[in-house]
């Protein structure tokens, strides 16, 4: 099942000529070969909020709202909180990463991120938003900690990489729409 896309087909078709590759992956991705519907828009407009395009993310929240109905309100209520929590977790975790002293390691991080556990859809949809913000910001500890919970929760490595496809497009999108 495809959920038609007019505004987000509308924003790629004003992609420069340049950008062709990237106008036919972004059709092609959101269809989400391994994902439902609803994740891989859910992985979409998580990314381009991460991305901070805001043509795009326009246009796939108004699609979103127009073709998921019901459920179009947790989508986009976990899109936004996967993207606000990863903008966060991205940075502070790359960070101790990087540095890989024990002495941050050992400090707790004190940064509230509550809503992971408690998602308006379901925690695996979550993850999958989450880690294509992971792989955004090129957070390799995230990338594997979303990777191995989405693995945990049931998803296939096809799912996860569908994933990472989707924020990939997105964020080469966002670059022409610049």
């Amino acid at each position: 099942m495809s959920i038609p896309t007019p505004a987000t087909d509308a924003i790629r078709d004003t992609l420069p000529d340049d950008l062709k590759d990237i106008r036919l992956n972004v059709g092609a991705v959101l269809t989400g070969e391994n994902l439902q519907p609803t994740q891989a828009l859910g992985v979409a407009v998580a990314a381009a909020r991460f991305v901070r395009c805001q043509p795009l993310t326009a246009a796939l929240e108004s699609d979103i709202r127009a073709g998921l109905g019901e459920v179009a309100s947790s989508v986009l209520s976990d899109a936004v909180a996967a993207a606000g929590l990863m903008a966060m977790n991205t940075v502070y975790y790359r960070f101790r990463h990087m540095l890989g002293k024990e002495s941050y390691e050992a400090r707790s991080p004190r940064l509230r991120m509550s809503r992971m556990a408690q998602p308006a859809t379901s925690k695996l949809d979550f993850e999958l938003m989450s880690l294509g913000c992971a792989a955004l910001a090129g957070c390799e500890l995230c990338i594997k900690n979303h990777e191995a919970s989405l693995l945990h929760l049931g998803a296939s490595e096809d799912a996860c990489h569908d994933a990472v496809r989707i924020a990939a497009v997105v964020n080469a999108a966002a670059c022409g729409l610049a």
